[in-house]
């Protein structure tokens, strides 16, 4: 997952403090970089440009190697101690106003975009609608009790995001996963209720019966409508008071 701007303000800041003096080392390279402290400034120089470019900062490199050399060689700075840590401030506080919109506006696309998407949907044939909003599709029925929400399931399942990406499958693990209904997603202990051992059903579930706004791992955003393919296989501890 991508770290707020925010952090990696922080994180590109401290960096280029903690290492100027190994980085200065690097500044009168040649291209051969034939010694080892070269090499090593040289590649220190890598792990902070790499960081740096993610700022997407108006950073004039001229500038910083200005300050770095100086710092290192003792000499006066252009500017002051206080003066930096000011303008370090407000730097991270601009990032972190970015970061904030921009998730704000991902959070509103990601809800735009699932509400539409669940609205056409529910108008197909064979799509199913709960009162909680949990769209659902029957692809083979099964046979036999229903799970509670107090057993634990086995299933084989594949979520997709709406453009088709596929986040997580227990069938390119080469194994079912079992888990309590209890323990998963409000989308999932409902959907799952319904369903019958040997049933194979399709889950289209709103953002609010998902992740919601925090999202979860590196694909699954804030607001992100999910869609599940779901076999039950057996419910648990049904089967061992049988």
């Amino acid at each position: 997952m991508s770290f707020p701007q925010s952090f990696n303000a922080v994180r590109a800041t401290s960096l280029v403090v903690g290492c100027a003096a190994l980085l200065a080392v690097s500044l009168t390279a040649t291209a051969q970089l034939e010694t080892d402290a070269e090499k090593l400034g040289y590649t220190i120089g890598m792990d902070i440009g790499n960081s740096l470019k993610q700022q997407s900062a108006d950073l004039d490199l001229d500038a910083m190697i200005a300050a770095i050399r100086a710092v290192y060689e003792g000499n006066e700075t252009e500017l002051t101690v206080e003066e930096a840590a000011s303008i370090r401030e407000s730097f991270i506080q601009q990032q972190s106003e970015n970061a904030a919109a921009e998730r704000a506006a991902e959070l509103a696309e990601n809800k735009a975009e699932g509400e539409a998407f669940l609205a056409e949907n529910a108008k197909r044939d064979g799509v199913f609608v709960t009162d909680s909003g949990l769209q659902y599709e029957v692809i083979e029925a099964g046979d036999g009790a229903k799970p509670a929400v107090t057993d634990t399931v086995t299933v084989h399942y594949r979520g997709k995001l709406l453009d088709g990406r596929e986040f997580d499958s227990s069938y390119s693990r080469g194994e079912p996963a079992k888990f309590p209904l209890s323990g998963v997603i409000p989308g999932w202990t409902e959907g799952v209720q319904l369903m019958s051992p040997g049933a194979t059903y399709k889950f289209f579930i709103p953002a609010e019966l998902a992740y919601g706004e925090r999202g979860a791992g590196q694909m699954i955003g804030p607001n992100s409508t999910l869609i599940f393919d779901v076999e039950l296989l057996e419910i648990a501890d049904q089967s061992a008071t049988e």
